[in-house]
């Protein structure tokens, strides 16, 4: 698997969705798998390098839970086996890419080059000295984070597909049956070392599986070149490793009775200042914000908005909405067929009223929620872009060149990342928000 260009591998997500919210209730934090002050680590291969899983993972957490100060660090490189690869051996790797940052979480995802490398020189399943060797290369990894640092809390992901759904197995029983079998072992490795272990390849199966039905030809789009996914795949991936870490799939949730002029439900928000004459109006000050859904808009530079169209196949063909997204608003008792949803003067969207009654999942719609959400996934893409260059080509690429002012550059970028972080965090406070419902 080659190495991929820093600049085709950045990630944009985009089109937010609306946040809703519940006057006393906060978001339920204890039951979530990261802690305030957490430092996540990302280890694994290009996968993990081209920093969209990893990046989505970020801005969900840093938007859905607004109060927790999580630091994440990428440490994906391009050809990693669990032997190491063109950053390092294995050890090397771990000492100054996991261990120095003293991690408290560590998620790792190899096994792609661990079955033959690319160029189609992937091996059969029963290839047993590869896996041999994978097995003991794991045992290793996890012994070493483990003994270096009692306290990290591992994730074994297992490792995301190669695509023989949209095209014919590569080699005749399938390139993926050996991924699947490493995966398999991970959760025996998980299992004696009492470590949490994560299904990436499932998942993203049947979503090739349902897009192909849906949509052969975008669905080759889903995982390129059947190896590196593309922005909706990474999605889907985002979707397991959060759905196992206990991510509410709460934005919030208001429901309200025109007849009775009261406030039924406030899930994660505070409503207030309800008014029902001569048109519906409240405000909601949420306790989050919604996740990015789409890469078409048109403030994202166009360099980041790559595999746009991945994403509404990848949507339509996982349960992403359903599972993370809820961004529910309930009306009844309302008189007029047809009402037109205004945020802060913005349209949001037209409803009958029957959807009104039933209730209408926000999540995706243009609202200044989604523009706030963008905000912070700009800020997301800066800080581990300016990471990326501190590590790769700075700390790692002049090494060897001895430069006497080389340790206060790295200082300068780190400052430079703390303080992008900083604006991240402030960029995901929620505000205020002013809501009318218009017969039209």
């Amino acid at each position: 698997m080659t190495q991929l260009p820093s600049r085709a591998i950045r990630c944009a997500l985009v089109l937010p969705l609306l946040a809703a919210a519940s006057a006393a209730v906060l978001p339920a934090q204890e039951s979530f798998y990261l802690h305030d002050k957490d430092t996540v680590v990302f280890y694994g291969d290009s996968i993990t390098e081209q920093r969209l899983y990893t990046t989505f993972v970020e801005t969900f957490v840093v938007t859905r839970y607004p109060q927790l100060k999580v630091r994440f660090v990428n440490a994906g490189w391009g050809r990693e086996t669990v032997a190491g690869g063109d950053g390092g051996p294995v050890d090397l790797r771990l000492t100054r890419d996991v261990i120095s940052h003293k991690a408290t979480v560590m998620t790792v995802m190899l096994g792609m080059n661990d079955g033959g490398g690319g160029g189609g020189g992937y091996s059969p399943s029963s290839d047993e000295q590869r896996f041999n060797r994978y097995k003991a290369g794991m045992e290793h990894i996890v012994q070493v984070v483990k003994q270096a640092l009692p306290d990290l809390r591992v994730t074994l992901l297992e490792p995301s597909p190669f695509d023989d759904v949209t095209a014919a197995p590569q080699p005749p029983d399938g390139y993926n049956a050996v991924l699947v079998r490493y995966g398999q072992f991970l959760r025996e490795l998980a299992q004696r070392n009492r470590i949490s272990v994560v299904d990436l390849n499932s998942p993203m199966v049947e979503m090739l599986k349902k897009a192909n039905a849906l949509d052969p030809a975008g669905a080759k789009n889903l995982i390129p070149g059947r190896v590196h996914p593309s922005a909706g795949g990474h999605l889907v991936m985002a979707e397991a490793l959060l759905k196992a870490w206990g991510a509410s799939r709460t934005v919030s949730g208001v429901e309200i009775d025109a007849a009775s002029k009261q406030v039924v439900k406030a899930e994660n928000t505070a409503v207030t200042g309800l008014n029902v004459e001569p048109t519906i109006s409240w405000t909601q000050k949420d306790a989050a914000l919604p996740m990015l859904v789409s890469l078409r808009d048109p403030s994202i530079p166009a360099n980041t908005r790559r595999g746009a169209g991945t994403m509404d196949l990848a949507l339509k063909s996982s349960d992403f909405m359903e599972a993370l997204n809820q961004q529910t608003l309930r009306v009844r008792g309302l008189d007029a067929a047809r009402y037109t949803l205004k945020i802060n003067t913005g349209v949001a969207g037209s409803f009958t009223r029957e959807q009104l009654a039933q209730g209408v999942n926000l999540a995706g719609l243009p609202t200044p929620m989604a523009k706030q959400s963008l905000r912070v996934h700009l800020l997301t893409m800066q800080r581990v872009d300016v990471h990326e260059t501190r590590w790769k080509q700075l700390q790692v690429g002049l090494n060897d060149n001895h430069l006497s002012r080389l340790s206060a550059a790295l200082e300068g970028l780190d400052a430079v990342e703390e303080e992008l972080a900083a604006q991240q965090r402030a960029a995901a406070q929620p505000v205020a928000c002013a809501y009318e419902l218009i017969p039209e």
